[in-house]
């Protein structure tokens, strides 16, 4: 009673041998291949997973390069911007002090030596500080102000011009100061 439908048509003369043998031989092949098809599947999930894994860990170094050559670029521009707008020093007999606070939280009082008309123009605004790097110089506002743009941290003193607010609010600009005036 165990016999199988093939061997039933086999004994009742409607198959032979060979074309029983040979829808055997097809029905295993198709189950291998079922089989295999389920492995491979898994295999080409687990491949599509590795492969979009890949990809994202691609870009994501990509977006990283991108960010390191921008912030290089940027700092090329502050340093060209700054070499080529800096102040000559030369014949300074003033020193100005001002204080310079790194990336890590240390601050370093610095100096450099000025001409009086610079130390006026550095405390009324219209010149600024800059680190290139390695050098401070002495540049002036609008250019420190393109700085400020592109990497605020480049820019050590940065006065704001008030000569135009003070201008329009003095109530007492009409009058004149005697020179000979004491306090």
């Amino acid at each position: 009673m165990a016999n199988s439908l093939g061997d039933q048509f086999l004994k009742m003369g409607l198959v032979d041998k060979k074309k029983l043998k040979s829808a055997k031989k097809e029905k295993h092949n198709q189950a291998v291949q079922q089989s295999k098809k389920g492995v491979l599947s898994e295999a080409q999930k687990l491949v599509q997973i590795e492969k979009i894994q890949k990809q994202q860990r691609d870009k994501e170094l990509n977006r990283q390069k991108q960010a390191q050559a921008q912030a290089k670029a940027i700092a090329a521009q502050i340093k060209q911007l700054i070499q080529l707008n800096c102040q000559p020093r030369e014949g300074g007999d003033v020193k100005y002090h001002f204080t310079h606070t790194m990336s890590d939280g240390k601050q370093f009082v610095k100096s450099l030596f000025v001409t009086a008309q610079m130390s006026k123009q550095l405390a009324d605004g219209y010149l600024s500080v800059a680190f290139d790097g390695e050098n401070y110089q002495v540049i002036p506002s609008v250019v420190a102000q393109k700085i400020a743009q592109r990497d605020s941290s480049a820019l050590i003193v940065f006065n704001a011009s008030t000569e135009s607010s003070e201008e329009k609010d003095d109530p007492y600009a009409d009058f004149q100061v005697p020179d000979d005036l004491m306090w």
